[in-house]
């Protein structure tokens, strides 16, 4: 399927909804992802691990949604794409009224573009707060971050 076959999957079920609501939703995903604009006719089993991850948000969100669920979308890109994933996210909080729950294992990344995080372990709530208060904590700092306190 082609990244615009892709995005009419994503919004099929909007189909009764007016043509101007497909379009409208659709520049607001070229905005956030430009590349996919430039590639609306390519097959997508033929892009970058991260524009199949942009892809896969992209049509996500022209079902429009109220919250988008992502669990792990680095995993497997390059740093580089991870900042540009991350700066993405960013984006949509901007550009999109969508909230995200971000489950990441790369918490200084999730970090930086989260209001509120929780941090996990054994399956339990250790610690919660603001992204200030985790990135503040010398918990966080030392155990998930890597870094000396």
């Amino acid at each position: 399927m082609t990244v615009m076959d892709n995005f009419r999957l994503g919004a099929y079920h909007l189909r009764r909804q007016a043509r101007h609501d497909f379009e409208s939703t659709l520049e607001t995903v070229f905005r956030v992802f430009p590349v996919l604009k430039d590639r609306h006719k390519q097959r997508a089993g033929t892009m970058s691990g991260g524009q199949q991850q942009m892809l896969a948000i992209g049509r996500d969100l022209m079902g429009r949604p109220e919250l988008l669920l992502l669990d792990e979308p680095s995993t497997g890109l390059a740093p580089l794409l991870v900042l540009e994933l991350m700066d993405t996210l960013a984006q949509l909080r901007e550009h999109t009224q969508v909230a995200i729950l971000l489950a990441e294992q790369n918490a200084e990344a999730a970090l930086k573009i989260a209001d509120r995080g929780y941090v996990l372990g054994a399956g339990r709530v250790m610690m919660e707060g603001s992204t200030r208060q985790l990135i503040d904590s010398n918990i966080v700092k030392s155990v998930y971050l890597g870094k000396l306190v």
